[in-house]
């Protein structure tokens, strides 16, 4: 893969999945910021890359562009230790990614972006006590499974794991106490752990430049 490009909002869950991954496999990539808050996601140009309007966008070469961070999630590890071979084991895989964007985000990522991005907590404050019974489902899914299990998959470092810990890591950001859940914390430092992290917060620009 050469020259890829990510249109990115930094404080966002779902780009940093990608960056992370990228990180991890050694491939370089230019990220273009895209301030959802200032409604640039919603400009004709940006969504004639994306017609939902949203980030993470990939453009995997010039004209050629790759929408939700699952799927470039997969898209990027095929061939790499990040995504399993055997069907089975990539079924599970599959089985995490869409737990995460179904049971997880919604509740968890929400949160956090009304709560420490917009940073209007009493505005959504009724919509945020909505999000906290669901949000705290998902993890106790997570604490159950992680109670015997290293990661999420085949007791190794997939890109399940980089899906969910994303938006878990900083679930505090949306009002969810992690202390009650011993399991995930462990599992966030084992992720912490892995080589080549970097925090969401680092704003990774690759010396790749286009032509």
């Amino acid at each position: 893969m050469e020259s890829l490009r990510l249109y990115d909002f930094l404080p966002s869950g779902n780009g940093y999945k990608i960056r992370l991954l990228l990180t991890q496999i050694g491939v370089p990539f230019e990220r273009v910021e895209v301030d959802i808050l200032k409604g640039e996601s919603r400009t004709p140009e940006f969504l004639s890359k994306n017609s939902n309007g949203r980030v993470p966008v990939l453009e995997i070469e010039p004209g050629k562009y790759l929408s939700e961070s699952n799927a470039i999630l997969i898209y990027l590890s095929e061939g790499t230790e990040f995504l399993p071979y055997e069907p089975f084991l990539r079924a599970q895989v599959f089985q995490w990614l869409f737990f995460e964007q179904y049971s997880h985000e919604p509740y968890i990522a929400t949160s956090r972006f009304w709560t420490s991005i917009l940073a209007e907590p009493d505005k959504y404050q009724d919509a945020l006590m909505q999000k906290r019974e669901p949000g705290y489902a998902a993890l106790k899914v997570m604490e159950s499974h992680l109670k015997v299990h290293n990661f999420f998959v085949a007791e190794r470092y997939t890109i399940a794991d980089i899906a969910l810990f994303a938006y878990t890591h900083v679930a505090d950001e949306g009002g969810f106490d992690l202390t009650q859940f011993p399991a995930i914390e462990a599992w966030i430092a084992r992720v912490k752990s892995q080589p080549s992290y970097i925090s969401i917060t680092e704003d990774i620009l690759s010396a790749v430049e286009y032509a």
